[in-house]
């Protein structure tokens, strides 16, 4: 069987390195081919171009960059023609993904599957009835997404969140972090996710740093850490260099991935409470059981278009899977120093008010259960 796949950003790597891994156990002798990152060149791709190429988020952001994206789309959906995969397997980034597998549906029946489902619960709804011209079948993260998959016309299974699986740091390890980098009489300790995209860390790190500068001076004990993504950490050094409070930034380059992963989790049972970044990596700290406030912004001209078009008062995916509102937001017009200082105090008063929902969080995204990746691999076996 062979199989060409698609990620164009860490989220997506890390996805597509599990579902690799489990067709790897249940068939083989699969065969991959397509575009990825450390992940899923572990589980036996070979790259066609670095994955980073596709790292973009937010209309302004991805313009100046759309003729290269344009011919890049073009030669992927060429390659994978060429290659005449048992299945195309696209993951997340709908802006590249989608495009790629509407050009190769237009020249061949190559079944196409797309891994996260997009997000018309959030806003633009239409988006699926769109995608199921080019995609046959959805792997859904999501329990409350197959729905709307469904009736848009494409088969959907829901398989599972990678974050309910991951092994969580130990309070051995914890213990070991925080002797490592003098953080035993931290108090707090907070752990500090700008993302993975270069555009967003300059966006989010100026107004980071000064809400704790702000926070540090009634709390004289507060220590920071910075877990960096790999191809974003010359930016985060850059950005942090001038920040009234000194964090321990994880850089992950030169280091083993295992290594590296370690680190981070460690970081993350470690973390009395969390400012992050909107995204997939709350669901990170909902599984570390770390409190967070969510904050984010995009490009002025993106948050203008973007604001006109969601149809729903809550971003965050703690709020959106517990139905409820406990993660506090500064997004888009409302991130602004003030209100990021404000959802921090708020949480620092009082962090166990979100225990609850980050438990029920991992519930129903399938902790105890079967391993996401392999889930993945079994929906897509079971369609071919």
């Amino acid at each position: 069987m062979k199989v060409f796949i698609i990620a164009g950003e860490p989220s997506g790597d890390a996805l597509g390195g599990a579902l690799m891994a489990g067709l790897n156990t249940l068939y083989p002798d699969v065969e991959f081919d397509g575009i990825g990152g450390q992940q899923m060149q572990a589980q036996g791709l070979t790259s066609r171009f670095d994955m980073s190429e596709l790292s973009l988020m937010g209309i302004a952001e991805v313009l100046p960059k759309y003729r290269d994206l344009k011919r890049r789309i073009r030669e992927t959906a060429e390659a994978a023609v060429a290659a005449r995969p048992d299945v195309l397997i696209t993951i997340d980034s709908p802006d590249f993904s989608l495009r790629v597998a509407k050009q190769v549906k237009a020249v061949s029946s190559i079944r196409t599957m797309h891994y996260v489902a997009p997000t018309v619960w959030a806003w633009r709804p239409k988006r699926a009835h769109k995608m199921a011209r080019v995609i046959d079948h959805v792997l859904a993260l999501f329990p409350f997404e197959p729905p709307y998959m469904e009736a848009a016309g494409m088969s959907c299974d829901f398989v599972g969140h990678p974050a309910a699986t991951v092994p969580q740091a130990d309070a051995k390890q914890i213990a070991a972090f925080r002797a490592k980098h003098g953080l035993a009489d931290a108090a707090p300790l907070i752990l500090v996710l700008p993302g993975s995209r270069r555009g967003e860390v300059s966006r989010m790190a100026p107004v980071f740093g000064q809400a704790l500068g702000h926070l540090g001076q009634s709390r004289p004990d507060l220590r920071v850490v910075l877990p960096a993504a790999a191809n974003v950490t010359d930016v985060v050094l850059a950005e942090v260099a001038d920040w009234p409070v000194t964090p321990i930034v994880l850089d992950p380059r030169g280091v083993p991935l295992e290594t590296a992963q370690a680190e981070k989790t460690a970081a993350f049972g470690a973390a009395d409470v969390a400012l992050a970044n909107s995204g997939t990596v709350q669901l990170e700290l909902a599984a570390s059981g770390t409190p967070l406030v969510s904050a984010n912004d995009v490009h002025w001209l993106s948050r203008a278009i973007i604001s006109r078009m969601m149809i729903t008062d809550t971003y965050s995916l703690i709020n959106h899977i517990t139905d409820s509102r406990i993660v506090p937001e500064a997004i888009g017009y409302d991130f602004t120093l003030e209100n990021v200082i404000s959802a921090m105090e708020t949480l620092l008063a009082d962090p166990s008010k979100q225990a609850a929902a980050l438990e029920l969080t991992m519930e129903r995204l399938g902790r105890g259960g079967e391993d996401p990746g392999l889930r993945a691999a079994r929906a897509v076996l079971a369609r071919l």
